[in-house]
């Protein structure tokens, strides 16, 4: 997949309002649930780690987004900035999403990002557990798609 490096501000090094920004361009396009879209966010040569999972690459990251969002059925995610500096942001998440037979989840994490200086992510450690909730329990009601900026985020919700 030979695509043109296309920078992506905000620019490391991070502040603050600059990492937010980011956290929510991010969330944003994971909420697209489109694999080609997301992988445009990183270098062609990134390195994840996703539970269990080793994707290196945007062709890699494409495959396992497309598995992913082919099993994590009306999926919606919130991201919200832990800390920053310099290259790197930690962010901590949560998505609800159910399976094919109709049981949610919620799935909390952690990530880790280091960024090049085109604002490509060029790592992403992803830390994440799985809790099984009734559909009545859940929080993120939105259409699918971008959550809606009057949407409450993760503090906010208690979560």
């Amino acid at each position: 997949m030979n695509q043109p490096i296309e920078p992506r501000p905000p620019f490391p090094p991070f502040t603050p309002e600059t990492a937010a920004q980011k956290v929510r361009l991010a969330e944003d396009a994971w909420n697209s649930r489109d694999p080609q879209r997301v992988a445009l966010a990183y270098t062609p040569d990134s390195e994840w780690r996703n539970r269990a999972e080793f994707p290196k690459g945007r062709e890699q990251i494409i495959e396992f987004l497309t598995r992913k969002w082919a099993r994590e059925l009306e999926y919606r995610l919130i991201k919200e900035l832990w800390a920053c500096a310099g290259d790197r942001i930690a962010v901590r998440f949560a998505y609800e999403w159910r399976d094919d037979s109709g049981h949610w989840f919620r799935s909390y994490g952690n990530e880790n990002w280091a960024f090049d200086a085109h604002g490509l992510m060029r790592r992403r450690y992803a830390s994440i557990n799985d809790l099984p909730i009734t559909e009545s329990e859940r929080k993120f009601h939105w259409p699918l798609g971008r959550r809606p900026d009057e949407h409450p985020g993760l503090s906010e919700l208690g979560l």
